[in-house]
Protein backbone atom coordinates (compact mmCIF):
# COMPACT_ATOMS: atom_id res chain seq x y z
CA UNK A 1 0.00 0.00 0.00
CA UNK A 2 1.46 3.39 -0.97
CA UNK A 3 2.25 5.93 1.71
CA UNK A 4 0.04 8.97 2.10
CA UNK A 5 1.83 12.12 0.93
CA UNK A 6 2.84 14.06 4.02
CA UNK A 7 3.43 17.41 2.41
CA UNK A 8 3.82 18.91 -1.04
CA UNK A 9 6.76 21.28 -0.75
CA UNK A 10 5.86 23.28 -3.86
CA UNK A 11 2.34 23.93 -2.50
CA UNK A 12 3.70 25.18 0.82
CA UNK A 13 6.61 27.28 -0.46
CA UNK A 14 7.46 27.37 -4.15
CA UNK A 15 10.70 29.23 -3.34
CA UNK A 16 12.03 26.04 -1.75
CA UNK A 17 11.59 24.17 -5.02
CA UNK A 18 13.07 27.08 -6.99
CA UNK A 19 16.23 26.89 -4.90
CA UNK A 20 16.82 23.27 -5.89
CA UNK A 21 15.77 23.96 -9.48
CA UNK A 22 18.53 26.59 -9.64
CA UNK A 23 21.04 23.81 -8.89
CA UNK A 24 19.42 21.69 -11.60
CA UNK A 25 19.57 24.48 -14.17
CA UNK A 26 23.24 25.05 -13.41
CA UNK A 27 24.08 21.35 -13.73
CA UNK A 28 22.16 21.03 -17.01
CA UNK A 29 23.66 24.18 -18.57
CA UNK A 30 27.10 22.66 -19.04
CA UNK A 31 28.50 20.38 -21.69
CA UNK A 32 27.83 17.09 -19.92
CA UNK A 33 26.00 14.51 -21.98
CA UNK A 34 22.30 14.44 -20.96
CA UNK A 35 22.40 10.63 -20.98
CA UNK A 36 25.25 10.67 -18.46
CA UNK A 37 23.48 13.10 -16.15
CA UNK A 38 20.29 11.01 -16.37
CA UNK A 39 22.27 7.88 -15.47
CA UNK A 40 23.80 9.71 -12.49
CA UNK A 41 20.33 10.70 -11.31
CA UNK A 42 19.08 7.14 -11.67
CA UNK A 43 22.09 5.69 -9.83
CA UNK A 44 21.79 8.08 -6.87
CA UNK A 45 18.05 7.44 -6.71
CA UNK A 46 18.68 3.69 -6.66
CA UNK A 47 21.09 4.09 -3.76
CA UNK A 48 18.65 6.31 -1.87
CA UNK A 49 15.60 4.19 -2.68
CA UNK A 50 13.60 7.05 -4.19
CA UNK A 51 10.77 5.61 -6.29
CA UNK A 52 9.54 9.00 -7.49
CA UNK A 53 12.96 10.02 -8.83
CA UNK A 54 13.68 6.56 -10.27
CA UNK A 55 10.44 6.74 -12.23
CA UNK A 56 11.19 10.25 -13.50
CA UNK A 57 14.86 9.85 -14.32
CA UNK A 58 14.57 6.40 -15.88
CA UNK A 59 12.14 7.94 -18.37
CA UNK A 60 14.54 10.88 -18.78
CA UNK A 61 17.41 8.47 -19.48
CA UNK A 62 15.40 6.59 -22.11
CA UNK A 63 14.45 9.90 -23.75
CA UNK A 64 18.17 10.80 -23.83
CA UNK A 65 18.89 7.57 -25.72
CA UNK A 66 19.94 5.25 -22.90
CA UNK A 67 18.99 1.70 -23.81
CA UNK A 68 16.67 -0.09 -21.39
CA UNK A 69 19.20 -2.88 -20.95
CA UNK A 70 21.78 -0.42 -19.59
CA UNK A 71 19.18 0.94 -17.17
CA UNK A 72 18.31 -2.60 -16.10
CA UNK A 73 21.90 -3.46 -15.22
CA UNK A 74 22.87 -0.09 -13.76
CA UNK A 75 22.59 -1.30 -10.13
CA UNK A 76 25.27 -3.90 -10.98
CA UNK A 77 27.34 -1.77 -13.37
CA UNK A 78 30.61 -3.10 -11.93
CA UNK A 79 29.63 -6.59 -13.10
CA UNK A 80 29.13 -5.40 -16.68
CA UNK A 81 31.76 -2.73 -17.30
CA UNK A 82 31.67 -3.18 -21.06
CA UNK A 83 28.16 -1.67 -21.07
CA UNK A 84 29.41 1.63 -19.66
CA UNK A 85 32.12 4.00 -20.82
CA UNK A 86 35.14 4.83 -18.71
CA UNK A 87 33.68 8.30 -18.08
CA UNK A 88 30.34 6.83 -17.01
CA UNK A 89 32.05 4.41 -14.63
CA UNK A 90 34.11 7.23 -13.08
CA UNK A 91 30.94 9.32 -12.73
CA UNK A 92 29.12 6.38 -11.07
CA UNK A 93 31.94 5.99 -8.55
CA UNK A 94 31.76 9.70 -7.77
CA UNK A 95 27.97 9.53 -7.53
CA UNK A 96 28.15 6.62 -5.12
CA UNK A 97 30.84 8.28 -2.99
CA UNK A 98 29.04 11.62 -2.77
CA UNK A 99 25.66 9.97 -2.15
CA UNK A 100 27.16 7.86 0.65
CA UNK A 101 29.60 10.55 1.76
CA UNK A 102 29.27 9.68 5.45
CA UNK A 103 30.73 6.22 4.89
CA UNK A 104 34.18 7.10 3.53
CA UNK A 105 34.05 10.55 1.98
CA UNK A 106 35.26 10.69 -1.59
CA UNK A 107 38.39 8.54 -1.82
CA UNK A 108 41.38 9.98 -3.67
CA UNK A 109 41.25 7.15 -6.21
CA UNK A 110 37.65 8.06 -7.09
CA UNK A 111 38.50 11.75 -7.37
CA UNK A 112 41.65 11.11 -9.40
CA UNK A 113 39.76 8.93 -11.88
CA UNK A 114 37.15 11.65 -12.41
CA UNK A 115 39.85 14.34 -12.67
CA UNK A 116 41.62 12.29 -15.33
CA UNK A 117 38.51 12.04 -17.51
CA UNK A 118 36.61 15.29 -16.94
CA UNK A 119 37.82 18.87 -16.94
CA UNK A 120 37.30 21.02 -13.84
CA UNK A 121 34.17 22.67 -15.21
CA UNK A 122 32.64 19.27 -15.94
CA UNK A 123 33.53 18.07 -12.44
CA UNK A 124 31.70 21.03 -10.93
CA UNK A 125 28.65 20.21 -13.09
CA UNK A 126 28.87 16.55 -12.03
CA UNK A 127 29.03 17.53 -8.37
CA UNK A 128 26.07 19.88 -8.70
CA UNK A 129 24.02 17.23 -10.54
CA UNK A 130 24.84 14.64 -7.85
CA UNK A 131 24.06 17.07 -5.03
CA UNK A 132 20.80 18.18 -6.65
CA UNK A 133 19.46 14.64 -7.12
CA UNK A 134 20.36 13.83 -3.54
CA UNK A 135 18.35 16.86 -2.39
CA UNK A 136 15.39 15.82 -4.54
CA UNK A 137 15.63 12.23 -3.24
CA UNK A 138 15.58 13.42 0.35
CA UNK A 139 12.59 15.70 -0.25
CA UNK A 140 10.61 13.03 -2.11
CA UNK A 141 11.33 10.28 0.42
CA UNK A 142 10.74 12.47 3.48
CA UNK A 143 7.39 13.72 2.22
CA UNK A 144 6.27 10.39 0.68
CA UNK A 145 5.91 12.07 -2.70
CA UNK A 146 3.46 10.00 -4.73
CA UNK A 147 4.32 8.61 -8.13
CA UNK A 148 2.45 10.37 -10.93
CA UNK A 149 -0.15 8.47 -12.90
CA UNK A 150 1.08 7.02 -16.17
CA UNK A 151 -0.87 7.11 -19.36
CA UNK A 152 -1.75 3.92 -21.13
CA UNK A 153 0.08 3.57 -24.45
CA UNK A 154 -1.55 5.92 -26.93
CA UNK A 155 -3.42 7.92 -24.27
CA UNK A 156 -2.57 11.11 -22.43
CA UNK A 157 -1.69 10.98 -18.74
CA UNK A 158 -4.37 12.40 -16.46
CA UNK A 159 -3.73 15.90 -15.18
CA UNK A 160 -2.17 15.95 -11.71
Amino acid sequence: MPHKTRLTVSDVDSDAVQAVLAMERYARAGTLDPALTALIRVRASQLNGCAFCLDMHSAEARAAGVEQRRLDILPAWREAPSFFTEREQAAFRLTESVTRIGEAGVPDAVWDAVAGLFDEHEIVRLLMAICAINVWNRIAISTHQALPARAEPGKKAPAA
